[in-house]
C-alpha cells in the first residue's frame, strides 16, 4: 500500500485487507444497494414476458437475490481455482435479454434455464484454459473493453436517473431532482468528508435519495406487503429443457459476458489496486461466472455475472477488501431468505438509483482511460483503439447495419463490446509492435505487480 493511500482515511487497495464491521457493513450495504435494482429487474421483465402470477413474480426476485449472494461469496471467498478472491459482486445480468427474451416468449422459461446451465459450464472451461489465451487479452485489448463497458452503461445510468424506461413518469421533474439530489450528496460527501463520510459516500446519497423520495409520496412499498417473511428457495422449480436453438445463442452470449468480465476484473485492479490483474484472478473470475450460471439455472433464475456497477464502486470509494464483498453477498443470500427484507430495498425508486450510477458507470471509463494511459500511445495503438472505438460505439447507433447478418451473429454485432473486442484482438495481434509494447508495459509494471506475480507461483 502505497504513502498516498494510507494518508487517504478509509482508502483500502489491498484485497485482502478486512476493515472493521463499523465500516465494513455500511461498505457492504452501498454495494448491496448499487447493484439491487439492475439484480432485480431482468427477473421481473421475464416475469412479465412468461405471464407469470404475482406470487411467480416475488419467487423469482426471491432466487436472483439469493443466487447473487451465493455467487459472489464464490468470487469473494473462492473455492479451489474457482473465484478471483477480489471485491466482485455477482448479479443476473441485463446482457443476455437480448437473446433470453424471445426465448422465454416462444420456447418459455425451462428452455432458457436449460440453456444458461450449459453455457454455464463452458464458461468454467472457458476460464479454466484462460491463462493458455491470456496473452491475447493485452493492457491495450482490456483497456479499450473497459472503457467501452463504462461508456454503454451511462445511458444505463441516465435511465435510471430519469425513472427508468418505460416509467410513466419517465425524466419528470422530482425524478430528476431526486437523482440529482443523490448526486449531489455523493459528490459532496466524496469530496470533503472524512474517513467512513467519504468511502460510504454513495450509501449516504442513496439513503438521502430513498428518505425524499418516501417523504414525497414516490415509494411504492406495496412490494412489502406481498412478500413472506421467510421462504427457502426451491430449485428447479421450473424445470429445465435442452434445445440446440436457445443453447447456441446462450453459449454465445456467454462468451461475451466472459470478456466483460475480464474487463470488470481488470476494472477493479486498475481502479482499485492500481496493478493489473493476475492470470489466476481473471481465470478464476471467468470460471465463478460460469459455477455462478450453472447454479443460478438451478434455482431457477437468469445467469449470473460480475457486475459493473459495483467495478465503479471500488474505484469510486478506493475500498478493494474483498471481505466487504463477503459481507454483502451475506446480506444478499438474507435477502433472498427473507422477501420482506428484499422488498424493502426493492422499494427503492430508480431514479435514486440513478444518481448514483451516474457516478459509478463514468468511474468505470475512467479505469479504462488510466490503463490506457499506461499503454504507449503510438501511431499503432492509437489505430487500434480508433478502429475499435468506432466499432463498439458506432454499431449500436446505426439501424439496420445488422440486417445482412444471421440472427445469432447480428445480436453479437449489436453489443458492440463483441466487435470492438474482436478487432481489438486482432489488430493487437497481427500488427507490428506489439512485442515491443508488451515488453516496456511489462517492465514498467514490474513493481505493482510483482506480489500479485510471486502470489501466481
Amino acid at each position: 500500500m502505497s504513502d498516498q493511500d494510507t494518508a487517504q482515511p478509509g482508502v483500502i487497495r489491498d484485497p485482502d485487507v478486512t476493515p472493521p464491521l463499523r465500516q465494513a457493513v455500511p461498505y457492504a450495504l452501498q454495494h448491496v444497494l448499487a447493484m439491487f435494482a439492475g439484480n432485480i429487474t431482468p427477473p421481473i421483465i421475464i416475469a412479465g414476458v412468461i405471464g407469470a402470477t404475482v406470487e411467480e413474480k416475488i419467487f423469482l426476485i426471491q432466487v436472483a437475490l439469493f443466487v447473487a449472494g451465493v455467487a459472489t461469496l464464490l468470487q469473494s471467498v473462492g473455492v479451489w481455482r474457482v473465484g478471483a478472491r477480489l471485491p466482485i459482486v455477482q448479479g443476473t445480468s441485463f446482457g443476455f435479454l437480448p437473446v433470453v427474451l424471445p426465448l422465454a416468449g416462444s420456447m418459455g422459461l425451462p428452455a432458457v434455464l436449460g440453456a444458461s446451465f450449459i453455457a454455464g459450464l463452458v464458461q468454467i472451461v472457458f476460464g479454466a484454459f484462460l491463462k493458455k489465451i491470456r496473452h491475447w487479452f493485452s493492457p491495450l485489448v482490456i483497456g479499450i473493453v473497459i472503457l467501452l463497458i463504462g461508456l454503454t452503461l451511462m445511458p444505463v445510468g441516465l435511465n435510471y436517473a430519469a425513472g427508468g424506461v418505460g416509467a410513466e413518469d419517465f425524466a419528470a421533474p422530482h425524478n430528476l431532482l431526486i437523482a440529482g439530489l443523490v448526486l449531489l450528496v455523493t459528490i459532496v460527501c466524496h469530496q470533503y468528508g472524512r474517513g467512513l463520510l467519504s468511502a460510504a459516500s454513495v450509501l449516504v446519497g442513496l439513503v438521502v435519495g430513498y428518505v425524499v423520495a418516501a417523504l414525497g409520496g414516490f415509494v411504492d412499498f406495496s412490494s412489502v406487503s406481498e412478500a413472506a417473511w421467510v421462504a427457502i428457495p426451491k430449485p428447479l422449480a421450473f424445470g429445465m429443457e435442452f434445445s440446440p436453438t436457445a443453447i447456441i445463442g446462450m453459449v454465445l452470449i456467454m462468451l461475451v459476458v466472459g470478456l466483460e468480465t475480464i474487463g470488470n476484473i481488470a476494472g477493479i485492479t486498475v481502479g482499485g489496486a492500481g496493478r493489473a490483474p493476475t492470470s489466476r484472478e481473471l481465470s478464476g473470475g471467468v470460471m465463478a461466472d460460469g459455477v455462478g450460471t450453472a447454479f443460478a439455472a438451478l434455482f431457477n433464475t437468469l445467469p449470473n455475472t460480475a457486475f459493473a456497477q459495483n467495478v465503479g464502486l471500488v474505484a469510486f470509494s478506493g475500498v478493494v477488501s474483498r471481505h466487504v464483498v463477503t459481507i454483502g453477498g451475506i446480506i444478499l443470500i438474507a435477502l433472498g431468505l427473507f422477501p420482506k427484507l428484499g422488498g424493502v430495498v426493492a422499494a427503492m425508486p430508480q431514479a435514486v438509483l440513478g444518481g448514483a450510477a451516474v457516478v459509478m458507470f463514468g468511474m468505470i471509463a475512467g479505469a479504462g482511460i488510466k490503463m490506457l494511459a499506461s499503454v504507449e500511445l503510438n501511431q499503432r495503438n492509437l489505430l487500434i483503439i480508433a478502429v475499435s472505438l468506432t466499432m463498439g460505439v458506432g454499431l449500436p447507433l446505426v439501424e439496420g447495419i445488422t440486417e445482412a447478418f444471421p440472427h445469432d451473429v447480428a445480436l453479437l454485432i449489436e453489443s458492440g463490446l463483441v466487435p470492438a473486442a474482436v478487432f481489438g484482438i486482432v489488430l493487437d495481434a497481427i500488427l507490428p509492435g506489439r512485442s515491443h509494447e508488451m515488453t516496456a508495459q511489462r517492465d514498467s509494471g514490474a513493481a505493482a505487480s510483482a506480489p500479485a506475480r510471486a502470489e501466481e507461483v
